[in-house]
Order: structure tokens, then C-alpha cells, then sequence
């Protein structure tokens, strides 16, 4: 009988839930793969073999009548194989199928120093091997996730109907005024900015250059690679991320607010689907509170606080004894994560919005509200996390924006920007979620080292 080709997905998903018809028709099948673990008892081998398209491994077993047996039973782990079996259902055992081999052969092997062995290694080693890890149980798991959500962004916004606009990663300006910029140059020796003529650097956001389409398609987004060169080793930075940053023609900071809630339940849901095995994974190997943590998110309608009553709330919190590592909370400063998660767990217990922030700790294009103290930003904060994304009405009346940014000195070069403004403006808004962030969250992985395929830290470079 000649044997039908198909993966680890198919299988289970054949065997899991395929009609007796299905489940008859598999019989003898090939499979091609990498060797995750072979023991070999003598009288009976048993393989741990993946071929990627499944977080769930299919058990190969073998014996000393089995054709190559030799060959078969010297497979090392992460060695590369093809192999022919008959489909064995098993459902008394730990799991539903399994593979009685008929012949198999290797088509790569690993040399001795295979540093992957049967054994649990720790993120910090693995890092230093950012090209092995995927093979892991929890970088597969991982990466699987990362796949899946970005498809689930992409899914959100087509179905409403947003326009995804590819915006450059080479600009003239530094997006949020911040200057912490990658500079692009040339190899010369004498100016290395003269292949553009003048000084650009790696973009920070797509935010201001995805501005102008929302006043064209209405709805659009980006969703990309961005760059920030802060020299900051945290668990939660990084020298090169992606972002999630959609903006919406006539929406004020409400209808902003509705939509940030409606894409991050929509994303909880699509990953929990699509994603069950990793998920639970997750939950039992990184985080024990992972699932219950989102489906309370998924589940929860988001308060909105302003941020003036929030710090209320936290003096009361130092007043009654609660201790932060910064306790001088006053009006104007920017909160810290511990600020975040206090009033997310502690005070609201479940996502909140905070709103109306301090017109100086936060960006030029936010809209300035009546008070002429506060701008009509909102930032999302969830348990466990603290800050998840964050958005805002944009500053549409242009006699205030060009003041803003003439006292910060970065209008030239920005006149573009202010067109917006000057020929058919109208009240906007938008938000960005930083992609890394959001899949930690997700996952419980602690290091957004650990959810990048090759992190780009300070001071840190390999790959």
C-alpha cells in the first residue's frame, strides 16, 4: 500500500476529529520530521518525533523486526528523518495514536555536540542560541502564539474594514520628540549622511506617517518593525520591536477607547482558539494564573478612571500604608509599573483606561483638553502587566499643534505633518500596542527577550 503523506496537524486533527472513514483511510503514512527524544528498551524503541505543524508530538515505535531497525534505533535527538508507519489508535493511553514503524531514514544528522539534549534548559541559556530555541517546547509554543496573534491583528482590522499601510522605517524625524534615535548613514568618509542629503534616522513610530491615510480611507493601520535607541537592559525593552498602530478619522477619545477593547478581547479569543495546546502549556509551565487572568480580561467591561482621581487614589494607598518603591506620589508624574498594577489589581480589580494625563508627560500631537492642564489620552491597563497599550484623541486644531511643536523646536522638517491639519483636518484618534508587550502578556513570559525571534538589547548583539 503506498503510503499517504501528512503531518503531526493532520494526524491529530484526523484522529481527534475525523469521521470513521477518515480515521480508516490513513493506515500507512509518511512522515518527515526531527527527532525530539529515542529510547530504545531492547526489545521495543519508542521516538518523540515533531514535525512543526503541531505543539503535540507523535510517539514512533519500533522494534528489532521493524525494516532499518539498526538505523532507526541510533537517531539521535534533533537529528532530521523520514519515516513510514501504521496509524495505531490508543485511546486507553496517554495518547490517542501512535505510529508502529515499517522503515524509516535519516536524512540529517546532529554531531555530538548537539547542545539540545533531554533536559530542561534555562531562557538565558537559550537565548544564546536564538537559532536552536525554537525547537524547545516553550520557544515553539512561543513563536506558534506570535504567528497566530499577528494574524489576529490583521483579522481585526480587515473585518472593520481598515486599510494596513505600509509605512518607512527610514525618516527625517524622531516621531515622539524623544530623540533617542538610530541614525542612518553610509560607509564615507566624508559625510555619511550624503546618500539622503541630510541626517535620517530608523522611525520610532508609524503613527505620523499613517496620520494622513486616515484622512483619505478613514480607517487605517500599520503594523511593523520600529526602532528605539534606549540604553535600558529591563525585561521589557528592547532596541527593535513592532508595533500595532491604527488611527481613525472622526473618533474622539471614546470611540478610541471602544475600539482598543474590542481588538484586545478579539485577540484573547482568536489565540485561545487557535492556540489550545500552547495555551495550556503556558499556563501549567510558565504562568499557573495565565488563563484564568485573560478570560477575566475577556471577560471584564474596561473601567474608565481620569488620571487626577487615580492619584488621589494612590495617596490614599500611602496614606492607609501600602508601600511603593516610589511613595511620593503627586499630580504630574509619570506612574511606574508598580503605580499601574496597584490600581489594576488592587483598586479596579480588572482592566481600566486611564485618561486625561498631564499635558507635560505626555506627546505633542495628543489633543490639549478644555482645563489647558491635561490631553485627552488613554492608556490601558491590565492586571498582571500594568500598561498594555496607549492612545489618544490627536491634536487636530493646527494654531495649537504648530505652537506645541515650535516650543520643542521640531517643526521644520514636520510642515508636512501640519498639512493635515491645514487642508481638510478633522477631529482623529489612535492607538499603539507594542506587539513584543502584548505577546508576553499572552504567553506570562517574563523577558521580551524571550518572545523575539533575535532580541536587539543594548550592549547585546549576536545574531
Amino acid at each position: 500500500m503506498e503510503p499517504i503523506k501528512i503531518s503531526n496537524f493532520n494526524l491529530y486533527d484526523i484522529v481527534l476529529n475525523g469521521e470513521d472513514e477518515e480515521r480508516a483511510s490513513l493506515n500507512v503514512v509518511e512522515l518527515e520530521g526531527w527527532v525530539r527524544t529515542n529510547r530504545d528498551n531492547g526489545a521495543v524503541g519508542f521516538i518523540e518525533f515533531n514535525d512543526g505543524t503541531y505543539f503535540k508530538n507523535v510517539q514512533l515505535v519500533y522494534t528489532k523486526e521493524t525494516k532499518n531497525h539498526d538505523v532507526i534505533s541510533a537517531f539521535k535527538t534533533g537529528s532530521a528523518v523520514k519515516v513510514i508507519g501504521e496509524v495505531v489508535l490508543t485511546p486507553e493511553a496517554k495518547q490517542p495514536f501512535e505510529i508502529k514503524l515499517l522503515d524509516g531514514e535519516l536524512e540529517g544528522d546532529v554531531f555530538d555536540d548537539y547542545p539540545l539534549q533531554k533536559k530542561r534548559h534555562g531562557f538565558e541559556f537559550l537565548r544564546e542560541i536564538a537559532h536552536l530555541r525554537p525547537r524547545t517546547n516553550t520557544f515553539m509554543a512561543v513563536f506558534r502564539v506570535r504567528s497566530v496573534l499577528s494574524m489576529a491583528i490583521h483579522e481585526f482590522f480587515q473585518q472593520k474594514g481598515f486599510i494596513y499601510v505600509h509605512t518607512p522605517e527610514i525618516t527625517t524625524n524622531d516621531g515622539e520628540g524623544a530623540g533617542q534615535v538610530f541614525d542612518v548613514t553610509t560607509h564615507t568618509t566624508k559625510d555619511p549622511f550624503e546618500f539622503y542629503g541630510r541626517p535620517v534616522n530608523l522611525t520610532v513610530t508609524g503613527q505620523l506617517h499613517v496620520e494622513p491615510f486616515a484622512l483619505t480611507f478613514g480607517n487605517v493601520y500599520t503594523f511593523g518593525p520600529v526602532f528605539r535607541a534606549e540604553h535600558s537592559n529591563t525585561v521589557r525593552h528592547a532596541s527593535e520591536f513592532w508595533m500595532v498602530e491604527p488611527e481613525m478619522a472622526f473618533c474622539d477619545l471614546n470611540g478610541n477607547m471602544d475600539v482598543i477593547e474590542e481588538c484586545i478581547k478579539f485577540c484573547i479569543d482568536y489565540v485561545l482558539t487557535a492556540c489550545p495546546e500552547e495555551m495550556e502549556f503556558f499556563n501549567k509551565m510558565i504562568d499557573t494564573t495565565l488563563l484564568e487572568r485573560l478570560h477575566h480580561v475577556l471577560n471584564s467591561e474596561f473601567k474608565r478612571l481620569p488620571y487626577t482621581d487615580a492619584i488621589e487614589m494612590l495617596k490614599e494607598a500611602v496614606k492607609n500604608g501600602h508601600k511603593f518603591e516610589n511613595n511620593n506620589i503627586e499630580w504630574g508624574m509619570d506612574l511606574q509599573s508598580e503605580h499601574e498594577r496597584y490600581i489594576t489589581e488592587e483598586i479596579i480589580k480588572g482592566p481600566v483606561f486611564l485618561t486625561d494625563y498631564p499635558k507635560e508627560i505626555k506627546a505633542f500631537y495628543m489633543r490639549e483638553n478644555d482645563d489647558g492642564k491635561t490631553v485627552a489620552a488613554c492608556d490601558l491597563l491590565v492586571p498582571a502587566v500594568g500598561e498594555l497599550v496607549g492612545g489618544s484623541q490627536r491634536e487636530e486644531r493646527y494654531d495649537i499643534l504648530k505652537a506645541k511643536m515650535d516650543k520643542m523646536g521640531i517643526t521644520e522638517g514636520l510642515d508636512w505633518y501640519l498639512d493635515t491639519r491645514r487642508y481638510g483636518g478633522c477631529k482623529h484618534s489612535g492607538f499603539g500596542i507594542g506587539f513584543d508587550r502584548m505577546i508576553m502578556y499572552f504567553t506570562g513570559m517574563q523577558n521580551i527577550r524571550d518572545v523575539q525571534p533575535y532580541p536587539r538589547t543594548s550592549n547585546n548583539i549576536k545574531y
